[in-house]
C-alpha cells in the first residue's frame, strides 16, 4: 500500500524537513521521460504498488500484506501490526516500531519477487537466487528479529 501510506508519508515527512528531490517530484516538466513514467502518476513502473497493482486497481479486491504473505508461505507480521505503531510510539518503543518497519520490508521484498516471477522478469533460477540471498543476509544478521523472521519462514516445498 505504498501509494495509500508509504508515500504520503514520505511526502509529508520532506515538506516538513524541506527536503529537495526533484527528480522524484518531475512529471515531465524538466525531463520528458518522466511525462509517461514518473513516481507520482498511479500507472506508472517507477514506482510499484503491489497491493494496488495485484488487486487490477480496485480497492474491492485489494488483499493485505499480511495476508498475501501467509498464502505465499512467508513470514507475515511478527507481533506488531500497523494498527499499534502509534501507541508503540507513545510508550517510546521505538526499537520496536523499527523491527516491525523492517519485517515488513522484508514481507514486501519477498512479494515483489514473487510478483517479478509471476510476470516473467524474474527466471526461477533468479527468483531462488534471490530467495537464497536474503536468507543468508538474515543468518548473517544476528539480530533477534531477524532471526524469528527467518525462523517462521520455513524453507521452499514448491518454490516459495
Amino acid at each position: 500500500n505504498g501509494g495509500g501510506f508509504d508515500l504520503p508519508v514520505l511526502h509529508y515527512r520532506a515538506l516538513i524537513h524541506g527536503i529537495e528531490s526533484p527528480t522524484y517530484w518531475d512529471t515531465g516538466q524538466h525531463d520528458s521521460q518522466f511525462r509517461f513514467n514518473n513516481y507520482l502518476s498511479r500507472f506508472h513502473q517507477r514506482h510499484t504498488d503491489l497491493m494496488d497493482v495485484l488487486s487490477g486497481y480496485q480497492p474491492r479486491a485489494s488483499a493485505s500484506l499480511e495476508e498475501m504473505a501467509l498464502l505465499c508461505g512467508f513470514p507475515g507480521k511478527l507481533g506488531m501490526s500497523g494498527a499499534r505503531v502509534w501507541e508503540a510510539y507513545q510508550a517510546g518503543e521505538i526499537e520496536s516500531i523499527r523491527n516491525y518497519c523492517e519485517t515488513d520490508a522484508l514481507n514486501t521484498y519477498l512479494l515483489y519477487l514473487r510478483f517479478e516471477r509471476i510476470r516473467g522478469h524474474l527466471d526461477p533460477s533468479g527468483y531462488e537466487r534471490e530467495i537464497e540471498r536474503l536468507r543468508a543476509h538474515l543468518r548473517q544478521d544476528g539480530r533477534a528479529h531477524m532471526q524469528a523472521f527467518l525462523e517462521a519462514w520455513p524453507q521452499p516445498v514448491n518454490g516459495a
